[in-house]
């Protein structure tokens, strides 16, 4: 579909959606996206990397609970493009979730239309293009979604609201990455940080990132999109109160500095009621041999001197790391997207129907570096899970349930094949994921947000139960396991559809560490699931089939 085709396709679509809105449906925000290649020098060295609308970052996406978002992309690039919204829980519609294992990719020169509702959501999120190590190119910009007017945060209203996005930064290309990996090879240490795009070299040319007033109070979203290593984030001189994180309102604790793991997005507000000058905005590297760190200036608004060289020391070791944890808690009486108290819902008290343990492991397959859970090593299939699925052909495509609920110990060689597991819809489950290796580990679960009721040291056990947070636990969509440990979510499978389980280690998931759960609808219905859209790509061994009868 050319520009002008699509201006036309768009105004149909404005007054389809006009008169929905006059029958009551929530509001919609357009965009249309142009995604090319450009050069950029964020550590000082030209290099390629990926523009949308010619910025890197890309441009914020600021939303409401329950809008409508529809967003065309062009992809200009010289290869297939997906884009992926991580932490939006796409209710009944993974049709939309920009995953190699529920969509066909967008090819170059063509464009697709994501259209998806932030049902019933609150938070701090951000998107990124999701194949292969295109996100080492960026292509990543923050995803806010607000409150509704009529139900109250736990907060007064900041004065402004700042999305920063950190996250470590190799100057070799994607592609060149990309082969690093398909030839046996890691990906090794990255060469810096950066915070919005940039790293601060404090030199007295450094433009500020942003700016406060003095006496106001300011909300930062702070996101780790980055591809291998957690980052301690802090500023000089002020306190953070965390007050959200992946969607929960929590209790607001404050912090001289926060671990945000890779794939983790949290809120904190911020008061300017230091000297009026400027102060830096860091974030370093953790449990790594090496320490590497970004800046970003924050300027007062009546401010006069530089920042201070002298940088806070971030801490040292995971055992900070874990307690810090630990002193999360989940805001009981306040309400999130919904006007009941968070707190109403009594998680701990609803009985397990099934335990899935997964343990990670890396091996060398032909010679090549590759990773697992459970002894598989995923591969995506030229034909998406959810395609296969949904067209009946599932058993031409992937095997269901090739690894064990309860693995007895980590796996010393990996079977390379794809990786899905089936799940009761409606179930409660608890997951463990146990870390053997001596690095940690960061998994994002696509479609849920989840109880993070422990993270101990050791292996588990059934009798480690007795040791989880079945109260006040914050619930989230990422989980970090510290090295030899493990760590246990809890959550209703209550989103049908076909959802993606993965390290955000890029070199662990490029690499095989994930899989996609089915949360199969029996009744194949639409109070379930939507059906498929009639705008959907088609590939594989779909491409050419009829279309199968739709949900009822």
């Amino acid at each position: 579909m050319d520009r002008v085709t699509y201006s036309l396709f768009l105004a149909c679509l404005f007054l389809w959606t006009t008169s929905s809105v006059v029958r009551g449906e929530d509001p919609y925000w357009y965009f249309t996206w142009n995604v090319t290649y450009g050069i950029a020098s964020p550590l000082g060295v030209p290099q390629q990397v990926i523009l949308i609308n010619d910025q890197f970052p890309g441009p914020n996406i600021n939303s409401t609970s329950n809008n409508n978002i529809v967003i065309n992309v062009f992809n200009s690039l010289d290869e297939p493009l997906l884009f992926h919204w991580s932490g939006v829980q796409q209710r009944k519609n993974s049709w939309q979730d920009g995953v190699a294992g529920t969509n066909c990719p967008i090819q170059p020169g063509a464009n697709f239309t994501y259209k998806f509702q932030v049902k019933d959501q609150i938070g701090s999120y951000f998107y990124y293009p999701s194949l292969g190590l295109h996100r080492a190119a960026g292509g990543f910009g923050g995803l806010r979604i607000n409150s509704r007017p009529l139900i109250p945060v736990p907060y007064a209203d900041p004065e402004d609201d700042y999305t920063v996005l950190i996250g470590d930064w190799y100057t070799k290309s994607h592609t060149t990455l990309k082969k690093f990996l398909d030839t046996g090879r890691s990906l090794g240490r990255p060469e810096g940080v950066l915070i919005n795009g940039q790293n601060a070299k404090g030199d007295g040319s450094d433009k500020p990132l942003f700016e406060m007033k003095p006496g106001k109070t300011y909300k930062y979203r702070i996101c780790n999109v980055g591809l291998k290593d957690t980052l301690n984030f802090r500023i000089q001189d002020h306190l953070l109160t965390l007050v959200e994180l992946e969607g929960s309102h929590t209790v607001q604790n404050g912090y001289d500095s926060i671990d945000v793991h890779v794939g983790m997005c949290l809120s904190v507000l911020v008061t300017a009621n230091k000297k009026p000058r400027d102060y830096y905005m860091i974030a370093s590297t953790r449990f790594s041999s090496s320490l590497t760190t970004g800046k970003g200036i924050i300027r007062y608004s009546n401010g006069k001197g530089p920042a201070s060289p002298d940088i806070p020391v971030a801490p040292i070791g995971w055992a900070w790391s874990l307690n810090q944890f630990r002193s999360f808690k989940w805001n009981l009486t306040a309400s999130a997207a919904r006007p009941n108290p968070q707190g109403s819902y009594h998680y701990g008290q609803i009985n397990i129907t099934r335990t899935i343990k997964l343990i990670n492991s890396a091996s060398r397959t032909n010679g090549k570096l590759r990773y697992g859970l459970n002894g598989v090593s995923h591969v995506d299939t030229d034909t998406p899970i959810k395609l296969a699925e949904y067209f009946g052909i599932a058993d031409k495509v992937f095997k269901y349930n090739s690894i064990s609920d309860n693995p007895t110990a980590a796996a010393t060689t990996l079977t390379v094949q794809p990786n899905v597991l089936t799940a009761t819809y409606r179930n409660y489950i608890e997951i463990i994921f146990e870390n053997h290796e001596k690095s940690i580990q960061s998994y994002h679960l696509c479609g849920y947000n989840f109880f993070a009721v422990a993270i101990e040291p050791g292996t588990w056990t059934p009798e480690k139960r007795k040791s989880y947070n079945l109260l006040d636990a914050v619930s989230r969509n990422t989980i970090q396991v510290f090295p030899k440990s493990w760590a246990a979510i809890m959550l209703t499978f209550d989103n049908a559809g076909v959802w993606n389980l993965r390290s955000e280690m890029a070199e662990n998931r490029y690499l095989g560490q994930q899989l996609y759960i089915s949360v199969l609808n029996s009744e194949r219905s639409i109070r379930d699931e939507f059906n498929m859209p009639l705008n959907c790509l088609l590939c594989g061994a779909v491409k050419d089939l009829p279309p199968p009868q739709q949900y009822a």
